[in-house]
């Protein structure tokens, strides 16, 4: 499993063949498929696993509809076969969820174009769920829903998953194979010295600092991949930082069995209404992230309403406001910026709007240093075995023949408790699952532990604070945290929770 953390003298005395910076979902790809491959190779992550984007996303393991529309259809063909792959390798963690797209009379798209798309939609995937619901079927299964001009709605299937989990359950595989990982500890800078980089990193629990050294360095550091190997000074710079928000709602104010793609009334995006672990979720929104990148994200004020006002667009009678809001959650996208938004960037003209940006990724080297970043979630390890083939750790026939395997990505995990590689459905006070988390998972702090491994800091109106008294005595027993350090854990997580995942003021009307 992920084990005790070492010292970092010790990591810097052995010989690594690859060292990954980054341990959100593209950063765990590359350690898996590395090790897959052989390679003896350490992953580095500057806060907890999954921290950044990879805890925060829609949770969707998709093809993305709005790609076929763009013209993107290889990106949507390459994530519906991995979103089949992912269901069929990781059942329980990667479930396969009936969305409906209500359609409205007047109303772009109708019913014949969005039966040609999800007739390609399902093509490319390889299956055929995609139907027609009449429209007293589908106010039927959602009730509540705005009649208004409604005419039915087309159903299909992508899949749904805990977005961390998946992080974390790449990284146990990863250790079975002998790949190794660290969290809490920063990169601080690289530098190339004849054939090996040589990357200075700190351990951001003991501040121990040390030298370690590889051939190869791979930066899949997401938002901050512009840092590590950073280009020349003057060129504009290749990620724009995109946040996206969601709202987790009391399911008794807003109960939803399927996931609603519903159009918001502002500006005509798409935005998702979709059941998860117990409670509803709303979102995602999709605008420049200007703050600083080493602060959690957090929901503005403006994104709650922008929210609510979709919400109580799509369903009059629920009048939902901000006491039905069970917590938020934002996370920043690493989307390879277009030519027209490097420029912008650099003080030109010619920005584009964050919603027509492309979802691909893209592998740059610069600084002895190889950098992977964009991507879908789905995609990671197509984009994993990418970064490899660019870094020389696979030759073309290699990763070709990679892509088009089929072999099962993971094996089952019999030590285990049940629900670890599942959904947590309901089991989020068995000690026995946290337990597991807490021996076999890398938790260095409790909001590790209630924000990622485990979700009840979204998912609980408490927080977990219910739940106060057992956890303090199993990280006792686990962590050997004494009373003194709980109390600093409580209290850091209590402040983190509200802070960032808390439900931000309503904004004051112009006077």
């Amino acid at each position: 499993m992920l084990g005790a953390r070492p010292a970092l003298a010790t990591l810097a005395e052995r010989q690594w063949d690859l060292i990954v910076v980054g341990g959100g979902i593209t950063g765990a790809g590359v350690l898996l498929e590395a090790a897959r491959q052989g390679h003896k190779v350490l992953l580095l992550e500057q806060r907890d696993f999954a921290w950044g984007t990879s805890s925060r996303s829609s949770k969707m393991v998709h093809g993305g509809l709005r790609y076929i529309a763009q013209g993107d259809v290889r990106l949507t063909r390459d994530a519906l076969r991995e979103r089949e792959r992912l269901l069929r390798d990781l059942p329980g963690l990667v479930e396969r969820a009936t969305y409906l797209f209500p359609l409205r009379k007047g109303k772009f798209p109708g019913r014949w174009p969005m039966t040609a798309v999800l007739s390609l939609y399902d093509f490319l995937a390889g299956i055929r769920d995609h139907r027609f619901v009449p429209r007293r079927e589908l106010l039927a299964r959602v009730p509540g829903l705005d009649a208004t001009g409604l005419s039915g709605a087309m159903s299909y299937t992508d899949a749904l998953t805990d977005d961390c989990r998946l992080v974390i359950r790449c990284l146990l595989e990863a250790a079975r194979l002998g790949g190794e990982s660290l969290n809490y500890t920063q990169a601080l800078d690289a530098r190339r010295e004849g054939d090996r980089t040589q990357l200075t990193v700190e351990d951001r629990v003991s501040g121990e600092r040390a030298t370690l050294s590889a051939p190869v360095v791979i930066n899949a550091t997401g938002a901050w991949a512009d840092r590590l190997g950073a280009p020349e000074p003057g060129t504009p710079p290749r990620i724009r930082p995109l946040r996206g928000s969601h709202l987790f709602v009391d399911p008794a104010r807003l109960p939803v069995d399927d996931c609603l793609t519903v159009m918001h009334p502002r500006d005509g995006r798409p935005v998702f209404v979709f059941p998860w672990e117990g409670v509803t979720c709303v979102g995602t929104t999709d605008l420049d992230h200007g703050d600083d990148l080493d602060l959690e994200a957090s929901a503005s004020a403006g994104e709650v309403d922008y929210l609510l006002e979709l919400i109580n667009s799509q369903f009059p009678g629920a009048a939902l406001g901000r006491q039905d809001v069970l917590s938020t959650m934002a996370g920043v996208r690493p989307v390879i910026a277009s030519d027209a938004a490097r420029k912008a960037a650099a003080g030109k003209p010619g920005d584009r709007a964050p919603s027509k940006e492309r979802r691909d990724h893209a592998v740059w080297q610069g600084n002895g240093v190889v950098t992977v970043s964009g991507g879908k979630l789905t995609t990671f390890r197509l984009i994993a075995l990418d970064a490899l083939a660019a870094a020389g750790l696979l030759d073309a026939r290699a990763a070709r023949r990679a892509r088009r395997s089929n072999a099962p990505m993971f094996r089952p995990l019999p030590e285990a408790p049940l629900q670890v590689d599942q959904f947590l459905h309901g089991n989020q006070d068995d000690d026995a699952l946290i337990r597991w988390m807490l021996e076999n998972e890398a938790v260095v702090h409790l909001d590790d532990l209630l924000l990622r491994r485990t979700r009840l800091g979204l998912l609980r109106r408490d927080g977990g604070a219910a739940l106060a008294p057992r956890l303090q005595a199993l990280t006792g027993e686990i962590l050997g945290w004494d009373q003194a350090r709980w109390e600093q854990e409580w209290s850091r997580y209590q402040e983190l929770r509200e802070r960032f995942y808390g439900v931000p003021p309503a904004e004051r009307a112009a006077a």
